[in-house]
């Protein structure tokens, strides 16, 4: 998510380091264990969450200028201006540079040969994202966010991982046999699944009403519930193309 940059309070804290990395490397894990058919080389897996990384800071200039055009058009209280915002400004941004970076290292990849790589690579690469925007986030604000944003903003962009790389493994099946309409069509959906939840769930956190907290903590429930349960079925489910 976009933020203003304030100064930072800790420096190099080797804690707050840890806090904010941990629960990346464990749903990376997670996801790479659940890689049954043919575990995905570490040295690509590696680059992609480099990539990810590289895409936090593509998106955070994106965002800016965004934020700034947004603004000649829309006061920051409106709804308008809060739904174009976390819609098209963050969510577009961050998810369809985390989609264009999966693309180009991965789509004529000859590892790319089950659907489920397809889950494993968009993850890789949402948390390579995640990992760097938490260190950023712990370093200035300390332990407590590392706390919030390890259940909630972490699992967030792996969710958004899971749903593109849902998108992207049938869109790759769909290439592979043959039927360019159908891959060209999942491959849209790989970006509009993902930027859809992005911008909802940001909504959701940043309404100012003391209902929000029920709103926000169910919706990450459905997600989180939802994501687990696509992994478990295309993990089950995976085949060579």
């Amino acid at each position: 998510m976009y933020y203003i940059y304030r100064p930072r309070t800790f420096y190099m804290n080797p804690i707050l380091i840890l806090a904010a990395v941990i629960p990346a490397v464990l749903l990376l894990l997670y996801v790479y264990k659940a890689d049954k058919l043919e575990k995905e080389p570490k040295g690509l897996l590696g680059i992609l969450i480099l990539q990810g990384i590289l895409s936090t800071a593509l998106a955070v200039f994106a965002e800016r200028i965004g934020t700034r055009v947004l603004g000649w058009f829309f006061s920051e209280n409106t709804w308008i201006y809060q739904i174009i915002f976390n819609f098209l400004v963050v969510g577009l941004s961050e998810e369809g540079f985390k989609y264009l970076l999966l693309k180009r290292r991965t789509w004529t990849s000859s590892y790319f040969n089950c659907q489920f790589d397809g889950v494993v690579y968009a993850v890789f690469v949402s948390l390579g994202f995640a990992l760097w925007e938490n260190i950023d986030y712990v370093v200035m604000f300390g332990f407590q966010t590392a706390l919030v944003r390890a259940v909630t903003a972490i699992p967030g962009h792996a969710c958004f991982g899971v749903f593109m790389g849902a998108w992207y493994g049938l869109a790759k099946a769909h290439e592979r046999h043959g039927h360019g309409e159908n891959s060209a069509l999942c491959r849209k959906f790989a970006v509009i699944c993902p930027v859809l939840l992005h911008g909802l769930y940001d909504l959701i956190a940043t309404v100012d009403q003391t209902e929000r907290a029920v709103y926000f903590v169910g919706f990450i429930a459905l997600m989180f519930l939802a994501a687990y349960s696509m992994i478990r079925r295309l993990s089950r489910q995976d085949k060579y193309f």
